[in-house]
Formats: C-alpha cells, sequence, structure tokens
C-alpha cells in the first residue's frame, strides 16, 4: 500500500484536530439526511485519528506493558444544522484536559462555515478486564502537550 492509498487520519491544525469525513448513503436515513447515530461514528473517528497522530494508538494501549483503553462514560451533542447525503464535513476535536482517570474532549462538525453539530465527551481510562484506572505516566505526559486546559489531577 502506498502513502496515496492510505485512508487520512487528518492534521493537527494548532491543538485543533482536523478529520474530513464524507457523507455517504449508508449515513442517511430515508430523507437523505444524517441519522443522529451518524454524528457519534463521526466523533468517535475524530477523537480515534487525533490519538493516533498523536502517537497513541489503541492497538499499542491494549499491547502495553501496563494496558489500558478508554470508554466513552458521557457524551452530549447539540445537533445545529443537518448534513446531508455527499456533504464533506470536518471533525474538529480537540483534547481539553486529563484529570484523574478521565479525558475531556470537546469536537464540533462543520460543512464549510456551517456548525453541523457539536459535543461534548468524556471519556474514562480503563483496564481491559474492566475498572476505571488512571493512565499509565507515560500515557499522561504523551497527552500533554495537545491538551488545551492547564492540568489538575
Amino acid at each position: 500500500m502506498t502513502k496515496a492509498d492510505a485512508p487520512t487520519a487528518g492534521a493537527f491544525v494548532g491543538r485543533e484536530h482536523q478529520l474530513p469525513v464524507r457523507v455517504y448513503y449508508e449515513d442517511t436515513d430515508f430523507t437523505g439526511l444524517v441519522y443522529h447515530a451518524s454524528y457519534v461514528r463521526f466523533f468517535e473517528r475524530g477523537r480515534t485519528d487525533g490519538l493516533r497522530l498523536m502517537g497513541v494508538g489503541h492497538t499499542e494501549l491494549l499491547a502495553a506493558a501496563d494496558p489500558c483503553a478508554f470508554a466513552v462514560t458521557r457524551i452530549t451533542i447539540e445537533f445545529r444544522s443537518p448534513a446531508r447525503i455527499d456533504d464533506a464535513l470536518v471533525v474538529r476535536t480537540r483534547f481539553k484536559a486529563v484529570r484523574g482517570p478521565r479525558l475531556f474532549i470537546s469536537q464540533a462538525i462543520t460543512s464549510g462555515e456551517v456548525a453541523i453539530a457539536s459535543a461534548e465527551v468524556e471519556a474514562a481510562c480503563i483496564r481491559p478486564g474492566g475498572g476505571v484506572r488512571r493512565p499509565p505516566p507515560g500515557l499522561a505526559t504523551h497527552l500533554a502537550p495537545w491538551l488545551s486546559e492547564a492540568q489538575s489531577s
């Protein structure tokens, strides 16, 4: 596979991760508008690819000597304007803070200058077998340069 064949993971513009997403038929309801659950998937892709570009991949987290994963514990979505089939969207992700076992994230989906949806996300660091835990020290240190708020544990 060449670089041109590889899927994009988006890019960081300052501390904001931006991921282009195209709306496909499978993302829409019978009216041709994006189905509300599809926005959750778009937001997930933005968070995952943002972490990936930071050097934090889910596979590597689970394979580490001190393994962990992230689980969304809360997501609040505000729907502002409908997106439609074939629209080109951008998922914008800002990793705000790590407090204890929790990672706080703000996200938005736009189409050009139009605000489509926004989300506030709280994810918890967990053990692979279950149970909340603090991120391993190396992970917290790795995330620190990308956070938009001051750290407080």
